[in-house]
């Protein structure tokens, strides 16, 4: 039966999609976590492996929401006894996701060459900021610098400059969802073939790689538009946020005709209709001003009353504890309780046959470290061994 098939003949199970992936994550902070954290909520057994000093060190709060559903081992790799350890681990495994410097995994003895001898269908993942090839390979850097260095960050303002975000794009679209895209595809070959890849993914690479507009704009006109003067960062009067009387903000989102008519006739203000994008930097000024004046007038709850029904596409900026409290991310399950923990955002894909489970809150440093290594083949004399040594803990 081909992999295909027996999907489809399965499809009306409620078995997580990913049941029976094992996964050894050894990353930090917030991209690979979050990325295994979606391998985790589809099945996975994730398995995060920190090291005996400060592990991973993401704040309390991120660390709680990151790492729900997995389970949490710690190993000094420095070790030759820990990184034999590891090794006995990748055996059963079926993806390895690391998240250090370039080299670093092959300076420790657990690097793709050495664990793939071991076991030829592992996925090997490697998340860093500049991949593992290149002139910047070993050079360090955050968010910001990765999307500043790909051509995203002055894509991404108003016309006073580059603005920051308490979203990182290069983190969570570059590095977490580019690397779980990675690690499906490698897993789906692996499952036809027997053979695993090594899935070099860079932050700088995968935001990059979906900034499709501004290469459009510089395919078309040989440059691309300066920040905050493009089609979507404030060329546009309707297209844009606007302030309301008591200081909250609305998002018109008026790009087509339809929507920019009906906004209109909500205004009462018809006299408007013709204005939509009309090309002229002047007159596209003229009527964002005019749309100021107008949402400055009066509060967020009337224009969220009057636009309600979304013919106008245009909607309030709510608050993070306002969207959590909003019906329609009710309805979707986007906000569930966990045990013993906070509110967690639920799975973001639906699919049919599957449910999700009510989420594990996230686990104590090295709270499963005996479980898994039982369950790894380790006898109690190898484990005691290996914690006297300070090889596990």
């Amino acid at each position: 039966m081909t992999i295909a098939s027996s999907a489809l003949s399965s499809s009306s199970s409620s078995r997580p999609p990913l049941a029976g992936v094992r996964v050894l994550d050894l990353t930090r902070l917030l991209p690979g976590p979050m990325g295994t954290l979606h391998l985790a909520d589809l099945g996975a057994d994730v398995i995060k492996i920190e090291d005996l000093g400060a592990g991973d060190y993401a704040a309390p709060p991120v660390r709680a929401l990151l790492n729900r559903n997995k389970r949490a081992i710690r190993i000094d790799l420095k070790q030759p006894a820990g990184a034999a350890t590891l090794l006995r681990l990748c055996r059963d495994a079926d993806v390895l996701v690391e998240g250090f410097r370039p080299g670093v995994m092959q300076r420790l003895g657990v690097g793709y060459e050495v664990v793939a001898a071991m076991n030829p269908r592992i996925v090997y993942c490697s998340i860093s900021g500049f991949g593992q090839t290149g002139p910047l390979r070993d050079m360090p850097g955050h968010d910001l610098n990765y999307c500043a260095l790909a051509g995203v960050a002055d894509q991404i303002g108003t016309r006073e400059g580059p603005a920051l975000s308490n979203l990182p794009v290069a983190d969570l679209l570059g590095g977490c969802m580019t690397a779980v895209m990675g690690i499906l595809a490698a897993l789906f070959d692996a499952a036809r073939t027997g053979r695993g890849r090594h899935v070099d993914i860079a932050m700088a690479d995968g935001v990059l790689a979906h900034a499709v507009l501004p290469l459009a704009a510089l395919n078309q006109h040989g440059r691309v538009a300066a920040t905050g003067r493009a089609t979507l960062t404030g060329e546009l009067a309707c297209y844009g946020f606007y302030r309301t009387a008591d200081g909250r903000h609305v998002a018109v989102g008026a790009l087509e005709r339809k929507f920019w008519d009906a906004l209109c006739r909500r205004l009462e203000r018809d006299d408007l209709v013709p204005l939509h994008r009309t090309g002229d930097p002047g007159a596209e000024e003229r009527l964002r001003q005019e749309l100021a004046a107008i949402f400055a007038s009066r509060p967020l709850a009337h224009w969220s009353a009057l636009f309600a029904d979304g013919e106008a596409c245009v909607t309030p900026v709510l608050r993070l504890d306002e969207t959590v409290a909003h019906p329609h991310f009710k309805a979707r399950g986007m906000v569930v309780p966990a045990a013993n923990a906070p509110s967690q955002f639920g799975q973001p894909v639906k699919m049919s046959g599957f449910e999700p489970s009510p989420p594990r809150a996230a686990p104590r440093p090295g709270e499963h470290t005996d479980e898994v290594l039982q369950e790894a083949g380790f006898d109690q004399h190898e484990l005691a061994g290996l914690r006297a040594s300070g090889a596990v803990g």
